[in-house]
C-alpha cells in the first residue's frame, strides 16, 4: 500500500507529537514579539512527514525532532527505525517515505542511481561513525578485539545487508580474516564463523539487536558502532575501536524522498527537515551521543 497508513504501522515507529511553544516577557517589545509568533504559527499548515531512520539513530534524532519542534510545532515527525536494508526494501515496496537516513551509503546509491527516488540536490553526508567490538563488562572474555575474535565462546553479528555487519565483514577481510573479495558483505554467517575457527555466531537483523544480545548476556561480544555505547557505559565494554583504515569511512547520508502523495505543505516541510538535521547547528547534538561529524 502506498499511503501512510502502510508507513505508520511499521515496527520500530515512532511519533514525535506536536510540541507548543510560546514565550512571554516583561517588556512591551517581548509581548509584541510572542504575538507575531503566535499569530504566525495559528497561520501554519499543519502537516505530517514521514522520516525513516537507520535504528541507531533513534536517541539522538528523538532530540533533534524536539528540537525541530521547537521551530516548527507545525510538524508532526513519524520516525520508522529499523536496520537501513530493510527500510531500503520498505521504500522500494512502496511505503510513504519522505525522508531516509542511512547507515551506509550502499542504500542510498541504490534509492538514488537505480530507482531514482532521491529528490535532486538532497542527498547529505551527516555524521561518521566507529565500529567497535563490546562484550558486557566484567564477562571475563579473551577477546581484546577482532584479531581475537576466534578466542571468543559466541559472537552476535549482524548479516552482510546491515551496514554494521558489512563494515565488520570489511574490517574482517582487511585485516587477513576473510579472503579478499569484491564485496565483503556477501560472507555468510557461516564463512565468517569458519575463518574465525569455527566460532558460535548468532546472526542479528540490525544493530539494536546486536547490542540487545551482548547485554543481555546471549552473547559473549559482538560489533556494533560507538554510537551504541551510549547510555549503556555501566554495562558495556569497548574491546576495540576498530581503525577506519580497516572499515573504511561509516558514513550516514540523509536525502529527501520523492513521495507522490506528499501535498506541497509535506514535501516542503520534508526538505526542511533534511536541511536542519544536516546544519552544523545539530553537530553539537550528534557528537553527544558519539557520532563523528567530520564527514
Amino acid at each position: 500500500m502506498r499511503n501512510k497508513i502502510a508507513a505508520m504501522v511499521l515496527t520500530g515507529m515512532m511519533v514525535i507529537g506536536l510540541a507548543g511553544c510560546g514565550s512571554t516577557g516583561s517588556s512591551s517589545a517581548a509581548s509584541s514579539s510572542a504575538s507575531s509568533k503566535t499569530a504566525a504559527e495559528d497561520t501554519s499548515e499543519k502537516t505530517e512527514i514521514q522520516v525513516f531512520i537507520a535504528a541507531r539513530l533513534s536517541k539522538v534524532m528523538e532530540e533533534v525532532a524536539e528540537k525541530y519542534n521547537e521551530e516548527h510545532p507545525e510538524v508532526t515527525i513519524t520516525y520508522n527505525a529499523d536496520s537501513s536494508g530493510t527500510l531500503l526494501t520498505q521504500i522500494e515496496e512502496g511505503y510513504a517515505c519522505d525522508v531516509f537516513f542511512s547507515a551506509a551509503q550502499k542504500q542510498m546509491d541504490k534509492l538514488e542511481n537505480d530507482d531514482q527516488l532521491v529528490v535532486d540536490g538532497t542527498r547529505t553526508n551527516v555524521v561518521n561513525n566507529q565500529v567497535c567490538v563490546i562484550a558486557l563488562k566484567d564477562n571475563g572474555t579473551k577477546v581484546t578485539g577482532l584479531e581475537t575474535l576466534k578466542d571468543a565462546e559466541s559472537i552476535a553479528l549482524a548479516d552482510g545487508s546491515v551496514p554494521v555487519g558489512k563494515y565488520t565483514r570489511t574490517a574482517l577481510m582487511n585485516a587477513g580474516i576473510l579472503p579478499e573479495t569484491e564485496d565483503p558483505s556477501a560472507y555468510t554467517t557461516a564463512e565468517v564463523s569458519e575463518a574465525l575457527g569455527g566460532v558460535e555466531i548468532s546472526e542479528q537483523g540490525n544493530v539494536s539487536k546486536v547490542l540487545a544480545a551482548v547485554v543481555e548476556g546471549s552473547c559473549e561480544v559482538g560489533t556494533t558502532y560507538y554510537s551504541d555505547t551510549y547510555g549503556y557505559e555501566d554495562d558495556v565494554e569497548i574491546l576495540e575501536k576498530v581503525s577506519y583504515d580497516l572499515t573504511g569511512n561509516v558514513i550516514y547520508p540523509i536525502a529527501q524522498i520523492k513521495n507522490a502523495e506528499a501535498d506541497e505543505a509535506e514535501t516542503a516541510a520534508a526538505k526542511d527537515f533534511v536541511e536542519f538535521v544536516s546544519s552544523d547547528e545539530m553537530k553539537e547534538v550528534f557528537q553527544k551521543y558519539y557520532f563523528d561529524t567530520e564527514v
